[in-house]
């Protein structure tokens, strides 16, 4: 059904809507082949369980497949080890970011598959959201194009790159300073859900800055001189006091919320040191600003109380989300075109299990009716927030949300996981795939979308809102973060990584009969 097209570079001549439907027909095709592949990749990355920072064997593996492909890899940007972009180039045109995220959740390990609580390593992380899917979505449809492109000589490039420790909103503020996206065109990011869909404009949900306090005093023996100590635990106790009782006056629409991570060593020694970590959220940047800063004087508040001495560190940010109009709409046409995917009886069947064993207040399963096009929230909503957003803000950005996951889940545990390494996985990336890579392939085809996307960014998104890093120059991503726990549970994950040559599926491997529900 393709036409035959000659080898000149399409994206420097005009090309006739019905050429382009025809590519964007084989390139649908091509990902279907592929569904093989996506199904290993997304069964190998669910088998690693890596957390923010410490995506090492996940990074490993995938920029090894991008390098067979032909792909030219950057590795250690930003200063961040396991962050890495990927880069093919077949001559001038559009210059299209695919990103996604690939760290999971602590505590979240989960037997893919089986209806109720049955972790694989008791404690340890796992893919409790869902990041292995996304990145092997991407390269998908990446290597559909790419198959194209250089068939047909497609003028463009494709740029492939991972939200590192998304969890911690830790990677991609960092990027967007070190200007990682100044050449970039448009961008497109992949995040699992449990429909079919994509949204322009200001969306739902809450920028953050996340920001660790440490305390430092002077240590003594509890019982026998504790007169000569100066408590930093106490002093982040007053701190938390004081923050929970400024909570009663915050707008509803904002968060915050916070860990002790280092409390002292033991009763008997008063603690010369304490920290405390908080997000602070809200939905408009100038209200996390202003939370950051009554924090700051908190702190100092709480050090003046107790004689000791504050410091303080940003450890991530991410600014509220707005997604452009015209890539939305654009690969919501090829949305429409491609449909959910054919969910079997199996795979209802675990989806209604799953939600019946957390209490979903639906059990309906997985949906059988694409979501519509999701427009600008009119009043703002607070939730959960995405450092996509500070990339949203450098470069015309959509993210495609794509049916892997369970609807009615809490989010962030260890039933999120469930359907991760499952044919509903499978058949969601393949989904998202083809709609991302006919997406591609109108932008490089029709480089004019290009110039309407910068139009909406400029003259719409930006005209009133100008990006202001939460960052400077000096901060370092805090690459340490979660280095204990993955040496702690790092090898016995390893006894449970998938042998692709030895197994069909990563349930094979694991003796899962798909789907295992809970015995009466």
């Amino acid at each position: 059904m393709l036409l035959c097209l000659s080898h000149f570079s399409l994206a420097q001549k005009k090309i006739s809507q019905k050429q382009i439907d025809a590519l964007k027909l084989e390139v649908v095709q091509l990902v279907e082949a592929d569904a093989k592949m996506s199904q290993v990749m997304v069964d190998k990355i669910f088998s690693f369980a890596e957390l923010g920072f410490q995506e090492v064997e996940s990074s490993k593996y995938l920029t090894g497949i991008l390098e067979e492909n032909g792909f030219t890899i950057e590795m250690g940007v930003s200063g961040i080890p396991t962050a890495w972009f990927a880069t093919w180039k077949n001559g001038d045109g559009p210059t299209i970011a695919l990103g996604s995220d690939v760290d999971d959740i602590p505590k979240a390990s989960q037997y893919p598959g089986v209806a109720y609580h049955k972790p694989m390593v008791e404690g340890a992380p796992g893919h409790g959201e869902g990041h292995n899917a996304g990145i092997p979505l991407n390269i998908t449809a990446a290597l559909a194009v790419k198959k194209i492109m250089e068939r047909e000589n497609i003028g463009g490039t494709l740029i492939l790159w991972p939200g590192i420790a998304e969890e911690l909103v830790a990677a991609k503020a960092w990027y967007t300073r070190d200007g990682l996206f100044d050449d970039v065109d448009i961008c497109i990011f992949t995040h699992v859900g449990n429909n079919l869909g994509v949204s322009y404009g200001e969306t739902s949900g809450t920028g953050l800055i996340s920001v660790e306090y440490t305390f430092s005093g002077e240590a003594a023996h509890s019982a026998g001189s504790p007169w000569r100590g100066r408590s930093a635990l106490d002093a982040a106790e007053l701190m938390n006091v004081g923050w929970n009782y400024k909570r009663e006056h915050l707008d509803p629409l904002k968060r915050s919320h916070s860990i002790f991570t280092d409390g002292g060593d033991q009763p008997n020694v008063v603690p010369s040191k304490a920290s405390i970590w908080y997000y602070f959220r809200d939905v408009k940047y100038e209200g996390i600003m202003e939370m950051y800063a009554t924090a700051n004087r908190m702190a100092e508040g709480a050090a003046l109380m107790t004689d000791t001495e504050v410091t303080s560190k940003i450890l991530g940010t991410a600014w509220p989300r707005h997604f452009n109009k015209v890539i939305a709409e654009k690969m919501y046409a090829n949305i429409l075109k491609v449909g959910l995917p054919e969910w079997s009886e199996a795979d209802q069947i675990l989806a209604k299990a799953v939600q019946e064993e957390v209490g979903s207040e639906k059990i309906e399963g997985l949906p059988t009716k694409l979501d519509t096009l999701g427009l600008p929230v009119k009043n703002p909503v607070s939730g959960g927030s995405d450092d996509i957003g500070d990339v949203s803000w450098v470069v015309p950005t959509v993210t495609l949300r794509f049916p892997s996951n369970i609807p009615g889940l809490q989010g962030h545990h260890w039933s999120n996981a469930i359907a991760m390494a499952t044919p509903i996985a499978h058949k969601g990336v393949t989904a998202g795939a083809k709609a991302e890579a006919m997406t591609i392939l109108d932008f490089l085809l029709q480089p004019e979308l290009v110039d309407q996307a910068w139009d909406y960014f400029k003259n719409v998104q930006t005209k009133e809102t100008q990006y202001k890093p939460m960052i400077s120059a000096e901060d370092d991503a805090p690459i340490y973060l979660n280095k204990r726990i993955m040496d702690q549970f790092r090898p016995e994950l390893e006894k449970f990584y998938y042998d692709d040559t030895k197994y069909d599926t990563y349930l094979e491997q694991l003796g899962v009969s798909y789907p295992t529900l809970k015995k009466d």
